[in-house]
């Protein structure tokens, strides 16, 4: 697994059933089944094509059915399972998936290329609780990794904006980033060539940053 996957694997909990939604090739699947964290998993692509790589890791595992390998939009075709992951696909996606599920599991662990702020908001509204919310780096890249369960929740502006583990813990990836947006933020203003609007939104996302009072 790359450092990226580990780290996704390191915060899914244990399970009788796991389902990887767009598995790509498979890898946190297999290592769920090779370290007992799960009985059974369930690996799902839109594309059969892309499944079959996933298909061919697994294929001991297929074959002495512990793998169930299923073309499905989403949990279209994917029942009933306790953990699910979604990985590396944009926030609007992920609540596209999440919204035309019929059948959602437990727990959930996301990890959005984007539009982390629109998953917050609507997550909680769906009924699930941010157990973890925060940034990790890996490949010399910044990425937002989340830990669900079913529950209702309270998020503040900033937990909308941030992440609540973020604020929480204040870790050296998240710190990082801030500064890194921040320098980018400025250096925009500084170049000058925006709308009013544009301005004054990298400037309200350096208000933000400064008020954290953590960089």
């Amino acid at each position: 697994m790359t450092k990226r996957l580990k780290e996704i694997f390191s915060i899914i909990p244990n399970c009788h059933t796991f389902a990887d939604i767009g598995c790509d090739h498979g890898y946190i699947a297999k290592g769920m089944l090779d370290l007992n964290k799960c009985s059974h998993a369930i690996v799902s692509d839109v594309s059969a094509k892309c499944l079959k790589k996933a298909e061919n890791l697994l294929k001991d595992y297929i074959s002495a059915g512990k793998v169930s390998a299923v073309v499905s939009d989403g949990f279209e075709k994917v029942g009933k399972t306790d953990v699910a992951l979604i990985a590396g696909m944009g926030g609007e996606e992920i609540i596209k998936i999440v919204q035309n599920a019929v059948i959602l599991p437990n727990v959930l662990v996301l990890q959005p290329m984007k539009n982390c702020d629109k998953v917050r908001v609507e997550l909680r509204k769906t009924g699930y609780k941010f157990e973890k919310d925060y940034v990790f780096k890996a490949e010399d890249k910044f990425y937002d990794l989340m830990l669900l369960t079913r529950g209702d929740d309270v998020l503040t502006q900033e937990e909308i904006y941030f992440g609540r583990t973020n604020l929480q813990e204040k870790g050296n990836a998240f710190k990082e980033r801030l500064s890194i947006e921040k320098r980018k933020f400025e250096n925009l203003i500084k170049g000058g060539n925006l709308s009013d609007a544009s301005k004054e939104e990298f400037e309200e996302k350096i208000r933000r940053i400064d008020n954290l009072c953590i960089i």
